[in-house]
Formats: C-alpha cells, structure tokens, sequence
C-alpha cells in the first residue's frame, strides 16, 4: 500500500515538475490569456504580441498593456471625425466596441531604439501600416485640431487639422479620452 502511495505521488510530482520547466512558445492563443497586463512590465515582441486565432487572425492582444489591436489597420485615409466614426462602428473578429486610441495607447507599441519605419519592435505581427495615425486626443487650446502618432521614427506626436487626411488604427479596451 505505502508503495502504491509513493508511486503514485513521485508520479504527480514528476508530471508538475515537467509542465511547470516546459518552455512554451505561443504566438497564437485561443480563449483566456494571463497574466493581467500591466504598464510596467516589458515583454520581448515574441511574448507580448499575440494574434488571436479565436478572432480569425484579424486581432491583436498587446499583452504588456492588455489593449487589442486591429492586426492590419484600414489602409483609407480621411478626416479625423471620420476615423472616430470608423472606430465606433468597426467589426473585428466578429466583436465590435472598438475606438480611436489615444496618443500614450500609440506610443506605447514604439520601439524607440528601431529608427526607420515602422518604429515597431522587430518581429511584430502587424501588417499594412501606415506612417502617422489619428489619435483620440485633441489639442487642448485649439478645437478644430487633434494630435496624431508618427511610426516613421521623427516628431513622434503632431497636430494635424480635424478636416485634413490621416489614417486610422483601432484599439480595443483601456479607457480612451473623454469624450468620444
């Protein structure tokens, strides 16, 4: 009987050492995906990204701040009230609730130390970008501006006129500016 008891526990012992020391790779996850983001921590771009195959692919999970990122943003330029409305009314991976991103949620996914476009760290999974994208935030002393985000890799914030063409990239989650 004891064994049968030691057999068994050296069994269940050796089976948790074995999956907590496995090494895993997952650059695409289905369902729940832990730990809770948190700003401080920073994840190499093979951890931090990933593309979420229960969203058809069409998704992103930044897991360094738990934002979702359209995977390829819409290659249409337009005026930034038309971006805003983009957003609301986007349907990714079958789920909506999306919304223009504010400037800190863009230069979050900067890679300051990659100098040329897209200043993205490297093996990023994003594709079709474009070089500046319309923020959520406004200039706060001049109505009929708002603040855009370069990936070019100079003059990373900028002001843009409201009327004037930009592109736009869609986040989901976090809690974006107020009003929308």
């Amino acid at each position: 009987m004891k064994q049968k008891l030691l057999a068994t526990l050296g069994l269940v012992a050796f089976v948790v050492v074995v999956f907590a020391t496995s090494p895993v790779a997952q650059p695409t996850l289905r369902g729940p995906h832990a730990p809770l983001p948190s700003w401080d921590q920073k994840l190499s771009a093979s951890t931090r990204f990933v593309v979420l195959s229960n969203w058809g692919g069409a998704a992103v999970l930044d897991r360094e701040t738990g934002l979702v990122w359209e995977k390829s943003p819409s290659p249409e330029e337009g005026p930034w009230i038309i971006a805003l409305q983009h957003c609301n009314t986007l349907t990714v991976g079958n789920r909506m609730g999306w919304r223009l991103p504010t400037v800190q949620e863009l230069t979050s996914l900067i890679d300051p130390t990659v100098p040329v476009f897209p200043t993205l760290p490297s093996g990023h999974p994003f594709e079709q970008l474009q070089p500046v994208y319309w923020s959520a935030n406004t200039h706060p002393d001049l109505s009929g501006v708002a603040r855009a985000v370069s990936f070019n890799g100079s003059n990373v914030v900028s002001n843009g006129s409201k009327t004037g063409n930009g592109w736009v990239w869609c986040v989901r989650g976090g809690s974006g500016v107020d009003p929308q």
